[in-house]
């Protein structure tokens, strides 16, 4: 875990606008017609909507993503009763989870009140403005009163997260440690060291799965809570053993097959870990410092099964697993209530979603080559982004079937599509992409089958159905890469195409090569020696028609591909230059960028080749072209350099092209913003568009454009998109990771796919 100075923590809470969340407005408010509609008198017509239909509250307001976060500060972290004011920042911060994780907006609510009944009148009292209401940082065993009672008097969603919170995310690991130790719920031994609200809901969340209440003993800061004790709460009563003999914590876990701990750190001993049965699971969930450290466990156990709440070791039990998805889930089917079966779909989709294969991405997020279900990952990472499809789901659902739902989903892939856009992992622009090419798989070659991310992405994209796979190498490296990587090769074709079982085909690709460049000096020995490179030997293979799309980049500098697929492959019939475009896929949409790759200081007619091709590459998409040809001055304010061949294309494209929206040279201002461009520049043929389209006056500028805005926006970069070739030629960098080369591959199955119909 990075340390974290007193320092820091305060200049990250202080800098800039203090605090950690804000409101934005959702709506247009720069005109008086926006402001009227906002509050007077517009404001009136939803207002008596409402008063008709108190349930249209969800259509006109932000009631039903809106959550209240509340405490009173008698629990702060490991901090204590530390007052409302002061628990103000955790508020916060878990404010801004929820947005992060499951685009939900939050208030805190900070109530200066410890009397029980008088917390619950406040509570209700502002329940209205919300859909749902997270109670936090609250002491027991107020807390369980507090909870049972609004849970009872109010019609929304509600959690102590506190309680159930951990609870979920740790029956989830307990179910899948169990199956890796190979025991069954039902006959192991448990010993949960603290008594407090999340060690209770702990514990009957685990008797809910199907452990059983005499196997469990629970031990608090006086020793072994049992029956001989006289000084016991009511809910400690609940946990309390017949088997007196037991009196600390020591005693209790001998023999056992379970330890949870949600107490304080270094309270279990390697001793106490070696006195556990066979493969024994150590949840050891104190925080900063856990019961045990992992090195002492895994010391003392070399079979231990062990998770902690910290991000530095294997297994981390961290409630934003859950919460944000469960009130997602929640939120969206307008539940009236957060009940026992909701937290158990959570913890089940949670438990299932760490046996699937884990996504590049998360892997990366943590420096690891592979995470695979088994004793160093049951449980989920928390930027897995799969988590908000499967556990909101799974929620919903769950609130549907046990009839607390009032607005049901119908349409589930709809719902799980709506939610990768809500948190933008996955737009419909890029799904569409994935669909276009599942509905055809082609043959793709991958020229650097040894490197480790093209393998990736050639396993994951005929793992996603959009290809057919062939690799270029050594077979012996690649299969021995896969193993490392544990990646698995069935269905994926593997050419080495330097072995001798490939002469003949290099013999043929050399005599129909030479034969297509005789009037360029080429001859068949030199055409046959430049079949043992990979960008000629795969770019022959689509050329022939043996395979219907090329993919590289990853090792070869760009001069050099750029040489071969114009020997090999061509640029289409009217046209003298080919050239690359990146979409830059955001929340508004995609935004297509050209030529960001192939041409670096072009002439006027390259200009001209580059938006013929943007236009034909955004028509293959889908979209109707509206292209703005960026410079440094607009509209001929400056009539040399670069500049001028710029204005000469546009008005060159202007005149062969009349019905085509382009326009410049502009500033890339101009370009996006349309009322700022119609105002001082209304005779522009863009007048009233939307420009999606950005053509550079050079490669620096364009190439530095593309990465400046991947790098500063969260926006998906998908390229570069060849454009001008005769075939599916496509080309990856060496900074590609595997979700870029896996796209990339959509787009030359695609490319493949129109190529295919244009031959019927």
């Amino acid at each position: 875990m990075a340390k974290i100075t007193k320092e820091a923590a305060l200049l990250y809470h202080s800098q800039g606008k203090p605090g950690k969340i804000e409101v934005i407005p959702t709506k247009p408010h720069s005109t008086q017609t926006d402001l009227s509609l906002a509050y007077s008198p517009g404001v009136a017509e939803p207002c008596l909507e409402i008063e008709q239909d108190p349930f249209k509250a969800y259509d006109y307001t932000a009631k039903g993503n809106l959550v209240a976060v509340i405490s009173n500060g008698t629990a702060v972290l490991g901090l204590g009763d530390i007052g409302t004011l002061a628990g103000k920042p955790v508020m916060e911060g878990k404010g801004l989870l929820f947005k992060i994780y499951a685009g939900i907006d939050v208030f805190d609510i900070e109530i200066d009140e410890k009397d029980p009944e008088r917390f619950i009148q406040a509570v209700k009292a502002i329940a209205p403005t919300f859909g749902g209401i997270n109670l936090e940082d609250i002491k027991a065993p107020e807390c369980f009163e507090i909870e049972e009672r609004l849970k009872a008097e109010l019609d929304i969603p509600l959690m102590h997260d506190d309680q159930h919170g951990t609870a979920i995310i740790s029956s989830a690991g307990l179910l899948n440690a169990l199956e890796i130790a190979g025991k069954r719920i039902d006959e192991v031994k448990i010993v949960v060291n603290g008594a407090g609200a999340s060690a209770s809901s702990c514990t009957k969340l685990y008797l809910a799965l199907g452990a059983k209440k005499e196997n469990v003993v629970m031990v608090d800061s006086k020793g072994v809570i049992s029956t001989s004790r006289t000084d016991l709460s009511a809910s400690k009563r609940f946990f309390a053993t017949e088997r007196t003999e037991l009196k600390t914590l020591a005693d209790a876990i001998k023999g056992a097959d379970v330890f949870l701990g949600l107490s304080k750190g270094n309270v279990l001993s390697q001793d106490m870990v070696r006195s556990m049965a066979p493969n024994p699971i150590v949840f050891a969930l104190a925080n900063p410092t856990p019961e045990i450290a992992y090195e002492d466990a895994v010391e003392a156990r070399p079979d231990v099964l062990l998770a902690t709440g910290r991000s530095d070791y294997p297994n981390q039990i961290n409630n934003v697993i859950g919460f944000p998805y469960i009130f997602r889930g929640a939120l969206d089917v307008r539940a009236t209530t957060i009940n026992e079966e909701m937290k158990m779909a959570a913890a089940l989709a949670i438990a299932a979603l760490a046996k699937e294969p884990v996504p590049d991405v998360v892997n990366a997020a943590y420096n690891l080559d592979k995470l695979s279900f088994g004793p160093s990952y049951f449980i989920p990472k928390p930027v897995d982004q799969r988590l908000i499809t499967e556990v909101s789901v799974a929620v919903a659902k769950a609130a549907m079937d046990s009839g607390v739902a009032r607005q049901p989903i119908e349409d589930w892939e709809a719902y799980k599509t709506k939610l990768r856009q809500l948190m933008g992992y996955e737009s419909s622009f890029t799904r569409r992409l994935m669909d276009m090419a599942r509905s055809n798989p082609k043959r793709v070659v991958f020229a650097e089958g040894i490197h480790p991310n093209m393998l990736r992405a050639a396993v994951e994209a005929k793992n996603e159905g959009i290809c057919f796979p062939i690799l270029l190498g050594n077979d012996e490296r690649i299969q021995k890469l896969a193993a490392e990587l544990d990646l698995s090769l069935e269905g994926i074709e593997i050419v080495n195409l330097r072995h001798d079982n490939q002469a003949e085909r290099r013999e043929r690709y050399a005599r129909i090569l030479a034969e297509k460049r005789a009037r360029e000096g080429a001859n068949f020995q030199e055409s046959n020696d430049k079949m043992f490179e990979r960008n000629y030997f795969g770019m022959m293979m689509v050329e022939t028609g043996e395979a219907d799309a090329f993919i590289t980049g990853l090792y070869t500098k760009y001069s050099n591909t750029i040489k071969v697929a114009k020997e090999v492959i061509g640029i289409r019939e009217g046209f003298t230059h080919f050239a690359t475009m990146h979409i830059l896929n955001g929340p508004k949409g995609p935004l297509f960028l050209a030529d960001t790759l192939i041409n670096r200081h072009p002439s006027t007619d390259t200009l001209v080749d580059v938006v013929r091709h943007s236009a034909n590459t955004l028509r293959f998409f889908g979209k109707e072209p509206k292209i703005a040809l960026l410079s440094y001055s607009n509209f001929g304010s400056d009539q040399v350099g670069s500049p001028a061949s710029v204005h000469a294309a546009v008005a060159r494209v202007q005149a062969q092209y009349p019905d085509l929206a382009i326009d410049g040279e502009m500033q890339v201002n101009f370009a996006l913003n349309k009322e700022l461009r119609d105002k001082v520049y209304p005779f522009s043929r863009l007048n009233g568009k939307d420009v999606n389209t950005l053509v550079f006056p050079n490669l620096s500028s364009a190439n530095a454009s593309y990465k400046l805005l991947q790098a500063m926006t969260d926006c998906e970069s998908i390229g570069p998109i060849q454009m001008g070739l005769n075939k599916p030629i496509h080309f990856t960098d060496v900074e590609s990771s595997v979700r870029d080369i896996v796209n990339v591959t959509a787009i030359a199955v695609i490319d493949a796919i129109v190529e295919e119909s244009k031959r019927k």
